[in-house]
């Protein structure tokens, strides 16, 4: 199983691809499915933040337990 911060990671790295080949102008493939692949990653960043691990959320602060 792919963990979460790595998928994390490689779905910020297809983004950066993805931007990287709409700017360029010399191969007409990576311009087409530019927009395409910036997507992809969006979609695979998103379902990562969604889905990750259950362990990492802090637990929310109670009123009047600190004194106040």
């Amino acid at each position: 199983m792919i963990r979460h911060a790595t998928l994390q990671r490689t779905a910020e790295v297809v983004m950066i691809f993805g931007i990287i080949a709409l700017c360029q102008p010399w191969n007409l493939f990576l311009h087409r499915y530019g927009l395409t692949i910036v997507l992809v990653g969006l979609i695979t960043f998103m379902l990562t933040g969604w889905f990750g691990p259950k362990g990492d959320a802090a637990p929310p602060a109670q009123p009047g337990k600190d004194g106040h």
